[in-house]
């Protein structure tokens, strides 16, 4: 909706509040049993033409979210429903020059406060889906519904619309109320509770008014349209806090979307694609603090530099996707073999890097076992032969303040294992 709609809307509403308004000032239809001060009370204050402003109000304050919140479809039928339900009790206010008239307007005014209700029926479905569609099948239904309570009390009298229109309405606003409440259950929302509570307060109403009110005219049935009036003012007030509690819900769920994309956003940047291993821009936004946090503990600290053995062999020979096949298993073999406190990156090409929690003299022993356990795995056997891995290490000492000269050191160290494995597999 256009805010030219929205405008239009809104100044519709309010001509259609103001000859309601003037029939305060007069009383609705006849009656002969109330009392002189009872009299008095709804010649001065129509209760008809007062809960009518009163939905008109609500209407236009819901009209005010539904410009800020055009995607809550929800909001949309409240107006609706609300703008149905002050043109029925203005209808009904409003003084008529016959009974023949005052008949008709009444059978109307009932037919449009069904109406009212089925849309707040609607309004609960439309929460967290699309509603459906009115179909011709609807309109085909509520058809005869129209020509019984406009034409029925032409010949039969208020009677034949009186408690039937509310027992109708009495239905409709239970179903509404039921789904509203079900919304606390799917969502946990209070406001869902105030609403739906309060739409089965107004079911209860009008069950009361069909079965112990005689008839419109009855003192008693002014008195219960003044009970309807402070209904709808909490189910406004539920309203209004359903609406807020559904843009926090919101906001919170865009909160959680945007931190999970950050999330996997921070994962696809840190990690490498091919092996899952972390890169080296992980190894530069946490090794400070690891060096820091071994330190302040007095925890030894290591690293163990990985190469594997005739690489470029596997790429010549068995072709680049069974070199990368040779990487994820190198990756995953690593990754398994040490603890999930050690951090496990893939350097370069056929390079990784490991930062482990010993000592030298213990990230050395952890290498030789590396070395024979990649040796003897199956996928191995089925390598060239001399593929293997080669790993030197490095300990960070306390007095260590370039670790990427550490990462160097033990780099040569490997170099170093490699070509004594070279030399020892020549001779």
């Amino acid at each position: 909706m256009t805010r030219l709609g929205i405008a239009l809307f809104t100044a519709v509403l309010l001509l259609t509040a103001a000859p309601g308004a003037r029939a305060a000032q007069s009383s609705g239809l006849p009656s002969s049993v109330r009392s002189a001060a009872d009299q008095a009370l709804l010649t001065t204050v129509n209760p008809r033409a007062l809960v009518g402003g009163a939905a008109v109000i609500i209407a236009c304050l819901l009209l005010l979210l539904y410009s800020y919140r055009q995607q809550s479809r929800y909001i949309l039928f409240w107006i609706t429903g609300w703008a149905l339900a002050a043109v029925s009790m203005f209808i009904e206010a409003a003084p008529y020059p016959s009974d023949r008239f005052s008949f008709f307007a009444f059978g109307l005014s009932q037919f449009l406060a069904i109406l009212s209700a089925l849309v707040f029926v609607l309004s609960a479905d439309a929460y967290r889906q699309v509603p459906l569609k009115p179909r011709r099948v609807h309109t085909l239904l509520l058809l005869p519904v129209f020509i019984w309570f406009t034409m029925a009390p032409l010949a039969l009298g208020l009677v034949s619309v009186f408690a039937p229109g509310h027992l109708l309405i009495a239905g409709a606003l239970a179903t509404a109320g039921a789904g509203h409440i079900r919304l606390r259950r799917e969502t946990w929302l209070l406001g869902a509770v105030v609403v739906g509570t309060m739409m089965l307060a107004l079911a209860a109403v009008n069950i009361w008014v069909a079965l112990g009110v005689p008839d419109p005219d009855a003192v008693v049935g002014g008195r219960a349209v003044f009970v309807t009036l402070a209904l709808y003012l909490v189910t406004a007030l539920g309203m209004q806090l359903l609406t807020f509690e559904d843009m926090t819900y919101e906001l919170r769920r865009k909160n959680y979307q945007l931190e999970t994309a950050e999330a996997e956003l921070r994962d696809m940047v840190t990690t490498d694609s091919l092996t899952g291993c972390r890169n080296r821009r992980y190894f530069d936004q946490i090794i400070h603090r690891e060096v820091q946090r071994h330190r302040r503990y007095n925890i030894p600290l290591s690293l163990l530099f990985i190469d594997v053995n005739r690489f470029k062999v596997i790429n010549d020979t068995l072709g680049h996707e069974a070199g990368d096949r040779v990487l994820q298993h190198v990756a995953a073999f690593i990754i398994s073999n040490v603890r999930e406190a050690d951090y496990v990156f893939r350097w370069g090409g056929d390079e990784f890097l490991i930062v482990i929690s010993c000592t030298e003299e213990e990230a050395i022993h952890k290498g030789a076992k590396l070395q024979a356990a990649f040796a003897a795995s199956p996928e191995a056997a089925a390598l060239p032969p001399g593929v293997g891995l080669s790993i030197g290490c490095a300990e960070v000492r306390e007095d260590a303040d370039d670790v990427h000269a550490l990462v160097k050191l033990a780099d040569e160290r490997m170099y170093v294992a490699k070509k004594r494995t070279h030399r020892a597999r020549r001779s």
